[in-house]
């Protein structure tokens, strides 16, 4: 029976995908952003605590009834695809059980190479909605950023375009990193690209998880930079052409 390696739950998310949702928060991510809040789930090994999918399942439905028509699963993390065997398995058995399924993902380990292409395409007949984490537009940057090159994760973004899947883009607004014009206008004009995309929100940054990079000895090198003004804030939001909440839930009724 296959097993994942789970950090966290959350059983009221409601920032994670349509409506009210249990949220799984995996163990497992290659990417070392600077601004990551969650480092302890970096790990694979060792870490976290093992789960079979029925018993996540079982755990989940205790909350169904407080999802309404939009609400369901959404698996985070760390990066849930380093365990995609069994995201496979997970989102098959919650699809037969009638449940939206929602993938948070930034798409570090996204690949057209086997065996993972054929994973993927077999994950994505299960999931409804891909919440897909844009780091850094440009690849220079999105290393300094996150350790890891980003051709593949916009490959991710193309191939998603290309087989219609609900997409909505997160963009974490990052001073001296991603708040920048120039970038932020170069997102947008990808993002205008894709014939997928649902919603775009900007995330502004904050250093809300560096006690935990103390507790675990290593440096937080961010500790001198501000969460973004407001002003900056809607400056990304018009300029990726984001929309409000109301404003998405009205165009799905259109």
């Amino acid at each position: 029976m296959t097993t994942a390696r789970v950090h966290s739950f959350e059983t009221f998310g409601s920032v994670d995908g349509p409506g009210i949702r249990f949220v799984v928060f995996m163990q497992g991510c290659k990417m070392r952003c600077l601004y990551c809040h969650n480092p302890d789930t970096w790990k694979i090994h060792d870490a976290g605590e093992e789960y079979t999918v029925d018993q996540i399942i079982k755990r989940a439905l205790r909350y169904k009834t407080y999802w309404g028509e939009q609400g369901g699963v959404t698996v985070s993390g760390g990066e849930p695809l380093v365990q995609i065997e069994f995201l496979v398995e997970f989102f098959k058995a919650l699809k037969a059980e009638g449940i939206n399924t929602c993938l948070d993902t930034c798409a570090a380990p996204f690949t057209r190479e086997e065996p993972f292409f054929s994973q993927f395409n077999e994950l994505m007949k299960y999931t409804d909605l891909v919440m897909l984490d844009i780091k850094h537009i440009d690849n220079e940057k999105h290393v300094e950023l996150t350790k890891l090159e980003n051709t593949n994760i916009l490959d991710c973004a193309r191939y998603l375009s290309e087989i219609g899947k609900d997409v909505w883009i997160r963009h974490v607004l990052v001073p001296g990193y991603t708040d920048n014009d120039v970038y932020l206008q170069k997102t947008a004009d990808f993002i205008k690209e894709l014939k997928n995309v649902k919603r775009v929100e900007v995330l502004p940054y904050h250093s809300f998880g560096s006690f935990k990079y103390e507790e675990m000895g290593i440096p937080y090198k961010l500790k001198d930079v501000e969460t973004p003004s407001q002003e900056r804030v809607d400056n990304a939001k018009r300029i990726l052409g984001v929309q409000s909440y109301a404003e998405y839930e009205a165009s799905l009724k259109k």
